[in-house]
C-alpha cells in the first residue's frame, strides 16, 4: 500500500462526490431508502459539491486518501483552531476497510488539531455503521450521548435513526 493523505483539490470533486453517494446508499436500510436519498441530495447541494467554500466557512480543512493513483476515502475536520474542532465525513471505499488506513486518517485528523491548537476532537456517527462506532471507541473516544435523529439536515439523515456523539482530548 503506498498511501497518501493530504488536503482536498478540485481535482478530487468527482470521486469524493462518488464515494460520498455510494457509501450512503450501502448504509441505507430498505425502508429508509427514500430519506437517505434525500439526505445524499441535500448534503451534496450543502456541502459535498461545494467542499472547498463550506470547509473554509466552518474554519475546517477536509482531506483525501489516495493508494497509489486509487482513490479510497476521505475526512473533513470543522472548527481548527476552536476549542472543539469536529470530525465529519470520514468515509473509506470498501476495497480499502480493514486495512489500516481508517487509523491513518484518523491520526492524521488529530495531529491536524494539535497543530492547530485544537484540544478536543469531537464526531458523531449513527447506528448504522457498527465497526465506525467500535473503531472510535477503541481509539480512546468517550461517548458524550445517544440521540435518536428525527429531522435531516446535511450532517444527519433523520428517520428516527439512533446518533452517537463522542469526544475525545487530545
Amino acid at each position: 500500500m503506498s498511501l497518501a493523505i493530504r488536503r482536498y483539490a478540485e481535482a478530487d470533486h468527482a470521486a469524493v462526490r462518488d464515494l460520498f453517494i455510494r457509501v450512503n446508499r450501502e448504509l441505507a436500510p430498505p425502508e429508509s431508502r427514500a430519506a437517505f436519498e434525500s439526505y445524499i441530495e441535500r448534503s451534496l447541494t450543502e456541502e459535498v459539491d461545494r467542499l472547498a467554500d463550506y470547509y473554509a466557512a466552518k474554519q475546517g480543512a477536509f482531506f483525501v486518501a489516495y493508494d497509489g493513483d486509487t482513490f479510497a476515502g476521505m475526512f473533513g475536520l470543522e472548527g481548527l483552531g476552536t476549542p472543539s474542532a469536529e470530525l465529519r465525513r470520514m468515509y473509506l471505499d470498501q476495497a480499502f476497510r480493514g486495512r489500516g488506513l481508517a487509523r491513518a486518517m484518523l491520526e492524521l485528523a488529530e495531529d491536524t488539531c494539535r497543530r492547530a491548537k485544537t484540544p478536543v476532537l469531537t464526531l458523531s456517527t449513527s447506528e448504522l455503521q457498527q465497526a465506525a462506532l467500535a473503531f472510535y471507541r477503541r481509539s480512546g473516544y468517550r461517548l458524550l450521548r445517544e440521540e435518536t435523529a428525527a429531522a435531516q439536515t446535511n450532517k444527519t439523515v433523520g428517520g428516527n435513526i439512533r446518533r452517537y456523539y463522542f469526544e475525545k482530548a487530545l
